[in-house]
């Protein structure tokens, strides 16, 4: 058993369709990158929990990853958070992290992908490089997005695609704003004939599959079809993205300069 470990976490995912492309992706760059340190998964969602011990896929929580890393021996603690936002999710992962802290020697959180400005370049270019689209098509992004004052990264980040030149890129949330029928209204007003759809969330899961890309009514692609642009889909979540998977490396590197200072 190692001192130094690495503990990922995640808000998690029952699509196994999913799961390995891009949590395990990430998890696995984390590993490459600190090969001599004891790397463990966590999962925030107690419902995702439930559903993969239901399939003997036990994923700890961080609570119960922290407590058994300590109990094994590990004295000094690095948590990266795979989660795209210092939202609700992240809050509640650093209250529980540092109500365990004098369970080690040391405890160092990392960031999560959308926490500066570089962060915001990185991921606009990242997305664009990786998703071209063609002649009079608009890409438009799916964010999750939060009751949380930091839904703001999305106006944000879309204020970013514009400003370096990828003003064909329109973002939205599932869950905050702009939500589906105003980035529908801005795809129609800016001319755009068609549109490419993708998830910007680390999975493409229930959001991806259903509120995105699923029949409904409701749905981007019904609402996007119902203003008369022909769509087509990319089920791929940022996960997927070596690139993104590169940044949560660096983020977590960044951590450990700080820990060491």
């Amino acid at each position: 058993m190692k001192e130094k470990a690495l503990l990922a976490v995640s808000f998690g995912t029952s699509h196994e369709d999913t799961r390995q492309k891009t949590i395990g992706a990430v998890e696995q760059a984390l590993s490459d990158a600190f090969g001599g340190w004891q790397v463990e998964a966590a999962y925030t969602s107690p419902t995702i929990r439930r559903i993969l011990a239901g399939r003997r896929q036990a994923v700890p929580s961080p609570e119960e990853a922290m407590e058994a890393m300590a109990a094994q021996g590990v004295r000094r603690l690095l948590v990266q958070p795979t989660h795209l936002i210092c939202g609700e999710e992240y809050d509640k992962l650093c209250k529980a992290v540092w109500q365990r802290e004098g369970l080690f020697e040391r405890v160092q959180m990392g960031q999560p992908l959308l926490y500066d400005l570089e962060d915001y370049k990185a991921v606009a270019q990242a997305v664009c490089e990786a998703l071209p689209v063609e002649p009079e098509e608009a890409l438009v992004l799916m964010g999750h997005g939060t009751p949380h004052p930091m839904n703001a990264v999305y106006p944000a980040l879309q204020y970013v695609f514009q400003s370096l030149g990828m003003g064909h890129v329109f973002l939205g949330t599932v869950e905050g704003w702009p939500d589906g029928p105003d980035v529908v209204a801005r795809v129609q007003a800016a001319g755009y004939r068609k549109a490419a759809l993708a998830p910007l969330m680390l999975v493409a899961g229930d959001h991806a599959k259903n509120d995105m890309a699923g029949p409904e009514p409701d749905s981007w692609k019904s609402l996007l079809e119902g203003a008369g642009l022909p769509v087509r889909c990319i089920l791929q979540g940022l996960g997927e993205l070596e690139a993104i998977q590169q940044m949560y490396v660096e983020h977590a590197r960044r951590a450990l300069a700080a820990w060491q200072d």
